[in-house]
């Protein structure tokens, strides 16, 4: 079985100082099969990595709505944000991505969905994220997987990595596949691997959008 990483930030997103190149090191030393880099907004640091190590990087994004956030992986078009959910499906959809949910029910973020949101985009994407390594408390991942159970959806999960040591927290392992049709009819059969990253890993990525914000 592949060892896959969904949801992982280079230094193309907003909150994360980490380079392809690192990310690659650290991916291929924990034995992962598939680095799936979704920068927020951006598919620039995935491609870089993806120049970088071809057969380990799958290019993705994780992309801001006009309502929460899309996980998105074999993107090779950039999506841009603040799209409504239908149009930025719309866009995925035109290029044969693989579309997911982040972190659906997580309240403290940005990117955290309404229910009623949710359920309007059901029959349009592959999966929800049902866990994420990042979440700080351990309902709003409950509360993701009980609802991909009653609505007999796939789910993926993420280490959300935004920084180099966090890549491998969460993973998925999947029967082989070489592109988001094949990912689609292996995902139900994952088997997750999953371990909570406490709070001060989120301290790696205030650093950096502070970091970020003192430079422009």
């Amino acid at each position: 079985m592949l060892k896959v990483e969904f949801h992982c930030h280079t230094n193309a997103s907003k909150d994360s100082l980490t380079k392809p190149s690192d990310l690659i090191t650290t991916a291929r030393k924990n034995g992962i099969d598939r680095l799936i880099i979704t920068d927020h907004n951006s598919i620039a640091g995935a491609k870089a990595a993806s120049l970088l190590d071809p057969d380990l990087v799958i290019i993705g994004e994780e992309i801001m709505t006009t309502r929460g956030e899309i996980l998105a992986s074999f993107v090779t078009d950039e999506v841009p944000a603040r799209l409504t959910p239908k149009e930025t499906i719309k866009q995925l959809k035109d290029q044969g991505a693989f579309i997911s949910v982040s972190h659906p029910f997580d309240e403290l973020r940005e990117g955290g969905w309404q229910e009623n949101d949710l359920l309007d985009i059901l029959p349009d994407v592959d999966a929800i994220e049902i866990y994420n390594s990042r979440c700080m408390f351990p309902r709003f991942n409950r509360r993701a997987k009980e609802f991909a159970v009653k609505h007999n959806l796939a789910g993926t999960v993420g280490s959300d990595a935004h920084a180099a040591f966090e890549v491998g927290r969460s993973v998925l392992l999947l029967d082989p596949f070489t592109g988001p049709q094949e990912m689609r009819a292996v995902i139900r059969r994952g088997i997750p691997q999953v371990k909570w990253s406490p709070w001060w890993f989120h301290l790696t990525s205030r650093y950096a959008s502070t970091v970020k914000k003192l430079k422009s």
